[in-house]
C-alpha cells in the first residue's frame, strides 16, 4: 500500500495513493495533480543517517569503508515535504543532494539481530540528505552543520509498505537536475545491509515506531545551486521532487560556481 500525507480543503489528510489518485479517509478521492502541499507522509520519531554506505561514493570522496557504521542524528527540525522549497544557507559554496532510501521502523526493539531486522520494518520512503560539503570539517564529528538545516530533509512523497517492495536489495536509485541524471545507483551496492544497520543501532539504542535510517547514498554527488529542481527517484516508491531557493542574507552575484573545480 502506498500511503500519503497532505494538506487539501484547508486540513491535514491521509490518504491511500493509486492510479494517480489519492483517497481519503473520508472516501474523497482527487487526482494528485490537484495536491498542491505535501507533508512528509508520516511524522518521523527519530533519524538516523548512515555516512559512506556505498564503496563508490567513498571512493569519490577518497575516504575508506569505515570499520563500523558511521552514524549521524538528522534533525526533525529539518524536515520537508515533496514540492517544498530547500534553501541555500549562508556560508555555502558546494551544496549537494543525497538520494537515500529511508527505512521505516515498525515497531519497538533493542539487540535486534540481522537475520530478525526486516521483522521490525514497516515500509520505506525517499529521503534527500541535503548537504553542504564546505562545513564538512572533520570527518570524526558528526556532521550537524553540513545535514541539519532548516529544510535540509525532503521526505516523501510516499510511504510504501515493506511488504510492496518485491526486492528492497535491488533497487535503482536516481537523481536528476533540471531534468539530467546526475545520479545512479543500487541498494545491492549496500556496503552494510539493512539488517547489519539495525543490529547495529539496536545494540546501543532502542528503534522505536515511526524512526527513520537513511542508508547512505550512492557515487554522484554535484553541486546545486538556487533555482535548481532536484528530483530523486527510487523503483517502486516514487519520486521527491524539490527546488533550491535562495536562502542566503547577502547572496554573492556569481552564485559560487567559480569554486565548482577546486571544490570536486
Amino acid at each position: 500500500m502506498k500511503k500519503a500525507r497532505v494538506i487539501f480543503e484547508g486540513r491535514e489528510q491521509n490518504g491511500i495513493v493509486e492510479d494517480e489518485r489519492i483517497t481519503f479517509s473520508s472516501g474523497k478521492s482527487v487526482k494528485i495533480s490537484e495536491i498542491k502541499t505535501w507533508l512528509t507522509p508520516f511524522q518521523p520519531n527519530k533519524m538516523i543517517g548512515l555516512a559512506l554506505n556505498y564503496a563508490d561514493h567513498a571512493d569519490e570522496l577518497g575516504l575508506e569503508k569505515p570499520a563500523e557504521p558511521v552514524l549521524f542524528i538528522k534533525p526533525n527540525s529539518s524536515l520537508v515535504g515533496h514540492k517544498a522549497p530547500v534553501f541555500y544557507p549562508d556560508g555555502a559554496t558546494y551544496m549537494h543532494y543525497e538520494n537515500e532510501l529511508a527505512v521505516v521502523i515498525g515497531k519497538e526493539g533493542k539487540k535486534i539481530k540481522a537475520e530478525n531486522a526486516m521483522e521490525y520494518v514497516s515500509g520505506y520512503t525517499i529521503a534527500n540528505d541535503v548537504t553542504v560539503r564546505d562545513f564538512v570539517n572533520n570527518f570524526y564529528r558528526p556532521p550537524v552543520r553540513a545535514k541539519g538545516h532548516d529544510t535540509f530533509g525532503p521526505l516523501g512523497p510516499f510511504f510504501i509498505d515493506a511488504s510492496d517492495i518485491p526486492d528492497v536489495n535491488n533497487l535503482e536509485l536516481r537523481t536528476y537536475v533540471n531534468g539530467e541524471l546526475r545520479q545512479q545507483g543500487n541498494t545491492k551496492d549496500l556496503m552494510y545491509s539493512i539488517g547489519e544497520i539495525i543490529e547495529f543501532v539496536s545494540s546501543f539504542m532502542t528503534l522505536e515506531p515511526n524512526d527513520v535510517i537513511l542508508t547512505g547514498t550512492p557515487k554522484g554527488i554535484s553541486h546545486i545551486y538556487p533555482g535548481d529542481t532536484v528530483r530523486l527517484e527510487i523503483d517502486y516508491i516514487g519520486a521527491l521532487e524539490n527546488k533550491i531557493v535562495d536562502g542566503r542574507t547577502q547572496p554573492v552575484s556569481t552564485g559560487g560556481k567559480e569554486n565548482e573545480a577546486s571544490l570536486s
